[in-house]
């Protein structure tokens, strides 16, 4: 069985703030044991979409800095560049809108460095064995670091129910292209209901979508999987084959967590912060309010057993009355497949168990 710590949400003094608590859970969790001297430790997190404002802050990845500084690592701040359009799609944006989030020398004291280059080009193939790839693209100085720690916010997603550590190191690991690999997914729209206000035009990063009578239509070769469309429409009107296509998107991610910790056995460590738990990926220029409480800060060297302690105890709470919880769900009511309907958000733990990634039994310790 698996340990995950946990630090609760909330504080009554100095010795129990964000800091103190992160300082506990590396030390109890052992990131000790994940990061050696002169380590170049890529510290993967999302510097969010320009629009969005519940990204893990950059105050609390500066106090995980401290602390793998104290072990005499390196550090540095790194995330993938994005299919879509928006602020992190290539290195020189990307950079900048981490800065003007707050990522930068002065809070965090480290570099921030694109991980796949500049227009998301620099990626090495890592070989694995899954149902779909035999190889995959991960960004090169992932690849190229000495060690890993992950810093995720748990919250929901349209298409894999949640995402946790899994999903951050499957996607956000992974070079333009291999993003793409990945997106297989292909929106269709429910005519009856779209009312042609041009929302998913203005989304579409290839510009696929066009007028079609009383509806919109789609250049499927030129469409890439990216569901900015279906994120962006205020009338619900573009959707995907759950059944068939949700599964391979998550089955595809999955293998890439796999591979961009394939060379870094013992030398990966997971934190999850459960705040500001809202329905979408902090991918999105906005953000919903969340639909639980929050809870604390997770973190483990096992990043299944992770989520799943995330998931769990997301399930566990009262769900928030106004939220996109389509009605106020009682403690231990399953969240995430109400909040998106067709999801399967226990997929990515059993496939991930499958993939060889980790144990999905834990034990949950209070620090």
């Amino acid at each position: 069985m698996e340990e995950v710590f946990i630090a609760r949400a909330g504080a009554q003094s100095k010795d129990r703030n964000t800091e103190h608590k992160i300082k506990a859970l590396c030390m109890a969790a052992g990131l000790e044991n994940m990061v050696s001297q002169n380590d170049l430790t890529a510290v993967k997190v999302h510097f969010g979409e320009v629009g969005n404002d519940v990204f893990v802050s950059p105050l609390h990845v500066s106090a995980i800095v401290q602390e793998i500084k104290k072990l005499g690592a390196k550090p540095f701040l790194t995330d993938t560049n994005t299919l879509y359009l928006g602020g992190r799609r290539n290195a020189v944006d990307h950079a900048e809108t981490a800065a003007k989030h707050g990522f930068c020398y002065p809070v965090c004291d480290c570099p921030v460095i694109i991980a796949d280059g500049l227009r998301g080009q620099n990626y090495k193939g890592v070989d694995i064995y899954g149902k779909h790839f035999y190889s995959v693209k991960i960004a090169s100085d992932i690849i190229s670091a000495d060690s890993m720690v992950v810093v995720s916010h748990f919250k929901g997603h349209e298409v894999a129910g949640f995402g946790g550590a899994l999903k951050n190191l499957g996607m956000g690991c992974a070079s333009s292209e291999g993003k793409h690999e990945q997106h297989t997914t292909r929106p269709f729209v429910i005519e009856d209901k779209c009312v042609i206000c041009g929302a998913c035009m203005n989304a579409c990063p290839e510009f696929c979508i066009s007028i079609a009578g009383k509806s919109i239509a789609f250049d499927m070769d030129r469409c890439i999987g990216c569901l900015m469309c279906m994120n962006t429409c205020p009338e619900h009107a573009i959707d995907i084959d759950w059944k068939d296509e949700g599964v391979v998107f998550v089955e595809r991610m999955i293998e890439y967590a796999a591979g961009a910790v394939a060379n870094k056995t013992g030398k990966v460590f997971y934190i999850n912060f459960l705040t500001n738990i809202t329905p979408h990926c902090d991918c999105t220029p906005w953000n919903d309010i969340p639909f639980v409480p929050d809870i604390g800060i997770l973190a483990s060297t096992n990043p299944v057993a992770l989520d799943k302690a995330c998931y769990d105890l997301v399930n566990a709470e009262e769900g928030v009355f106004g939220s996109l919880l389509p009605d106020h769900h009682h403690a231990g009511d399953e969240k995430f497949t109400r909040v998106w309907p067709g999801t399967d958000p226990k997929l990515q733990i059993s496939y991930a168990e499958e993939m060889g990634l980790g144990r999905s039994e834990y034990r949950l310790i209070e620090i």
